[in-house]
């Protein structure tokens, strides 16, 4: 063990046990203890005073889709985690699908974790992938080391990474419940999807909306909380879009289900209404839904039916994003811009920046099994973000740092500035630039790769 090289001083310093004046030191990319405000540098520590901006634990995202390698031109390890390092996040979890070869044998695991090797900016896990022809392949990839496995219940968008019907997704289950692997799940019913309106050549909102119905959710849902009840096997609804099914999952909870559920960015603070005619930087899948819907995902957060907010960030070249609803690729980019985004939002509605987060660093941490992530506290990593809660920006999409300039928030002004990120104590991003060569680790479920 080498002396103190660093403490971070700040007047908002937020811990487990809330926001209050803190000096937090770090020795050997662990976060040696958390000291009075007042507590003097260890000697040959760097002092760093933050004075009243907050001191946050790195955040923590378990759905960004990179799309590398294959489809690097959407979104790139490298670009992918610059922009997450300069919003404040310290670790990503890259979803199975969108590169060429999904992940879903340890095979393609290997080449996935090749191409990020040298060029992540933050820790980096991933996620493999449940597809019909790969359940043999599931424990492999569990010893291999992903963080669980995702499935779609409708289809993908990619011919690589099929659906999973009602006796695969059984089988899949099955066999992740033997190992106690954790499934994460698209949650969207083909056959509510089939009969709903086709939103091709359509530039309404309106339109597409009517073709993702909130019945789509709650069904497949509803069929994943009975599967989990049957084998026992652990499940994560991702990116719950209507706030119908936070009764379904609550009560499943309290009879014993082993389920959890994520929300996003975008759908805590877009709404359906504002969305403009043709403006498909807004389409995803599920979709932004009305106002009153997101007001119901916030009272979620608060009751803690939700366990965590993450980006989706799912991002493709501009020429996908065409201005027809039913032809556009569906997803948000938003890597950089969560923590503000949710953060301006958040203070608006009256909760603290402990609230953020629990949301945003220590529930996905939690749900991925990342034990020194996610808290500022003695001996967890001394991932750390500084931000100005009170200062704000109008996001310029193409000083952002995602390959691809297109999001829903051009334009738009939001609280809250990221100052600087540290990841294991070394700083990473300053002032919206990224510092220094790629230092990001590569992750599994045990220690460091």
């Amino acid at each position: 063990m080498t002396g103190t090289e660093l403490l971070l001083r700040s007047t908002r310093v937020l811990t487990p046990e809330g926001e209050h004046p803190a000096s937090v030191t770090v020795a050997d990319g662990r976060i040696a203890a958390v000291l009075p405000h007042d507590a003097a540098a260890p000697p040959g520590a760097r002092l760093v005073d933050l004075g009243t901006a907050a001191l946050l634990p790195g955040l923590v995202d378990t759905h960004v889709h990179v799309n590398d390698p294959g489809r690097a031109e959407w979104e790139g390890f490298a670009t992918a985690t610059r922009a997450a390092a300069a919003g404040g996040i310290t670790t990503l979890i890259d979803m199975p699908l969108n590169s060429v070869p999904p992940t879903t044998t340890p095979e393609h695991l290997a080449v996935k974790r090749a191409a990020a090797r040298a060029v992540a900016h933050t820790d980096l896990g991933f996620w493999g992938g449940a597809v019909p022809d790969n359940t043999a392949r599931l424990r492999p990839l569990h010893d291999a080391g992903v963080f669980g496995f995702k499935c779609f219940l409708s289809p993908s968008g990619v011919d690589e990474f099929p659906e999973l019907d009602a006796e695969r997704l059984a089988a899949a289950m099955a066999e992740i419940a033997a190992f106690d692997g954790l499934l994460i799940a698209h949650a969207e019913d083909p056959a509510r999807l089939a009969e709903a309106p086709d939103p091709a050549g359509s530039r309404a909102y309106a339109d597409f909306l009517a073709s993702r119905p909130p019945a789509a959710e709650l069904d497949a849902i509803r069929r994943l909380i009975a599967l989990a009840r049957r084998f026992g096997t652990r499940v994560h609804v991702l990116h719950l879009s209507t706030a119908a099914a936070l009764p379904l999952i609550a009560e499943a909870r309290a009879d014993g289900v082993r389920i959890s559920a994520e929300t996003c960015p975008h759908f805590l603070t877009l709404t359906a209404e504002e969305v403009p005619d043709g403006a498909t930087e807004f389409k995803c899948c599920p979709p932004i839904r009305e106002a009153a819907n997101q007001d119901a995902l916030w009272a979620g957060l608060a009751a803690g039916t939700l366990d965590c907010v993450v980006s989706d960030h799912s991002p493709c070249t501009a020429d996908l994003k065409v201005p027809d609803f039913g032809a556009a690729w569906g997803g948000i980019s938003s890597l950089q811009l969560g923590l503000p985004a949710v953060w301006t939002a958040a203070r608006a509605r009256g909760h603290r920046l402990a609230d953020v987060v629990r949301w945003m660093a220590t529930g996905p941490a939690r749900l991925a099994g990342l034990a020194h992530k996610g808290a500022i506290a003695p001996g967890m990593d001394a991932d750390l973000t500084f931000l100005d809660p009170e200062a704000t920006f109008t996001v310029d999409p193409a000083a952002l740092h995602h390959r691809n300039p297109v999001t829903a928030y051009a334009g738009r002004t939001l609280h809250g500035v990221v100052r600087a990120t540290w990841l294991r104590g070394r700083l990473i991003a300053e002032d919206g630039h990224v510092t220094g060569p790629a230092a990001g680790r590569l992750l599994t479920r045990g220690p460091a790769a």
